[in-house]
């Protein structure tokens, strides 16, 4: 497969290029650091900046067999609108701009997260993040009170919704899509996550036994770009150690 992967430098993102390379396919890595594989081919791309995408993606012809939006950050401290401008409008503007260089089958593979799981509940704010322009984000955080971790759960909860409300038409196009959620994983921003999340990550480490490796969640991810789950199209799908399910049986008394 000639396989298009943002994010691959580094944690899960290095986890796929890894497994990718093992298996002999064309990997063409979009990151603003360079990988420490030897890929097949790295540019140099700010996906916080949608000019900086756009020139990125004139840069490659395709066609892709996959696609792998796998770029993210964590929430930190005074930067909700870095987080909401790479985890989210990142995301999407680099999956708009790369449609037309998918070949007849592709899969697209979009990292989300367990903390965009409630993307139901708070549905109203994130169809308003999904209707956003991006140069209006600066108002719609002050306006809205979104400090980063917010930002963070805000953002994966777009990244699942967009997945879902995209299926139709991907599926119409001759592409499939998917997105995957990892909880928490062992990597060099797991403590990141630890402070932004505190009591409620700490517990369900405790539920789980531990934390999540790069490795496992990047197995999912290749196997949701590869043939083998090709009847699998427009699921989120949760690797998460078990957290979710033991939360929801203390919800409903099982």
């Amino acid at each position: 497969m000639r396989v298009a992967l943002t994010g691959g430098a580094t944690g899960i993102g290095a986890g796929v290029v890894d497994r990718l390379l093992a298996r002999d396919h064309h990997v063409t890595v979009f990151d603003i650091q360079a990988p420490d594989s030897a890929v097949q081919r790295w540019i140099k791309t700010d996906l916080g900046d949608s000019a900086a995408i756009r020139a990125a993606i004139e840069e490659v012809d395709g066609p892709f067999d996959a696609l792998i939006n796998n770029a993210g950050i964590p929430p930190r401290a005074g930067e909700a609108e870095r987080v909401l401008r790479i985890n989210y409008f990142g995301l999407a503007t680099f999956l708009e701009g790369m449609r037309d260089r998918l070949s007849p089958g592709a899969s697209i593979v979009n990292t989300a997260s367990r903390a965009g799981a409630h993307w139901r509940a708070n549905l109203g704010e994130v169809r308003a993040l999904m209707a956003l322009d991006v140069a209006d984000l600066p108002g719609f955080i002050a306006e809205r009170g979104i400090d980063a971790t917010r930002a963070y759960c805000l953002s994966k909860e777009a990244v699942i919704a967009m997945t879902l409300a995209a299926t139709q038409s991907t599926l119409a196009r001759g592409v499939r899509m998917n997105s995957v959620s990892p909880a928490a994983v062992s990597t060099g921003i797991l403590p990141e996550f630890a402070e932004a999340f505190g009591d409620r990550m700490a517990r369900n480490l405790a539920r789980s036994g531990r934390a999540g490796t790069a490795e496992e969640i990047a197995d999912v991810i290749v196997f949701l770009a590869s043939p083998e789950s090709g009847w699998i199209k427009g699921q989120d799908i949760v690797v998460d150690g078990g957290m979710s399910a033991i939360s929801l049986a203390e919800e409903l008394g099982l």
